[in-house]
């Protein structure tokens, strides 16, 4: 196919390589992660999503354009320590929804496996590394202080479940938005391509685990569920989760 089928986009800012953009998006998540006021590192994280967001999008609408499939589903495993890791499954679903990849917890090996493709796991496996850094820290900040045994343990894994899902519904917020200006720019076209990922990524999934159940968490420590919400409203950028029987 020759280059005049397939004019390139109007602006004439040429995009980020995929090194450049992971380049940027790390600085902005280390810068994030180091500094010690709530609305800055918010405002870098929530910049390094849209980053991601935006480079995936640009990304699908030209290989949709030229009828070419980048990449294919495949898996990736993560081990989360086995303190509070049903409720940290709980932030990397959230943060794998927000990529576009799945993620299926294992309690009995203590461990994820998120399916989607390269480009989306490498964005899961960025943003979630830093954000669990953050959660982590902004934890024990909200710790109640002369707690032990039970009460702190409830309060922690309240903390990481309600933290999960306050920030996973500003990650999809922020996505929502970037797949909004990527049909505004790309045409509509591109929601049919996103469409085709999904299904995709499901089929994998279901091709993997044939038989999955959702298990619903709770949260008892009312004080914990608090800390947590405050702490992803100032989050340097639940529910319902899939599970492995």
């Amino acid at each position: 196919m020759s280059g005049a089928e397939f004019p390139p986009p109007s602006h004439t800012t040429p995009p980020p390589t995929a090194e450049k953009m992971a380049e940027r998006v790390r600085a902005l998540l280390a810068k994030a992660e180091s500094t010690e006021f709530p609305e800055e590192a918010e405002a870098l994280t929530a910049k390094a999503q849209e980053l991601m967001a935006k480079y995936a999008i640009d990304q699908l609408a030209v290989d949709a354009r030229r009828g070419r499939t980048r990449s294919e589903v495949t898996s990736r495993r993560f081990d989360l320590d086995i303190t509070y890791g049903s409720a940290k499954s709980s932030l990397l679903g959230a943060t794998g929804e927000a990529n576009r990849c799945k993620v299926i917890w294992s309690p009995s090996s203590k461990s994820a496996t998120v399916f989607g493709f390269p480009e989306d796991l490498d964005a899961t496996e960025l943003l979630f590394t830093s954000l669990l850094t953050q959660a982590t820290a902004a934890m024990l900040r909200a710790s109640p202080p002369g707690s032990h045994g039970s009460s702190v343990r409830s309060f922690r894994h309240a903390f990481f479940l309600a933290y999960a899902s306050r920030v996973g519904e500003r990650l999809q917020e922020v996505s929502r938005a970037a797949v909004e200006q990527g049909r505004l720019e790309h045409g509509d076209d591109l929601l049919p391509a996103l469409v085709r990922r999904d299904e995709a990524v499901d089929a994998a999934v279901s091709q993997e685990f044939p038989r999955l159940r959702h298990r619903r968490v709770s949260m008892s420590n009312g004080r914990g569920v608090q800390a947590g919400v405050a702490a992803a409203e100032r989050a340097d950028l639940g529910g319902t989760r899939i599970t492995a029987g």
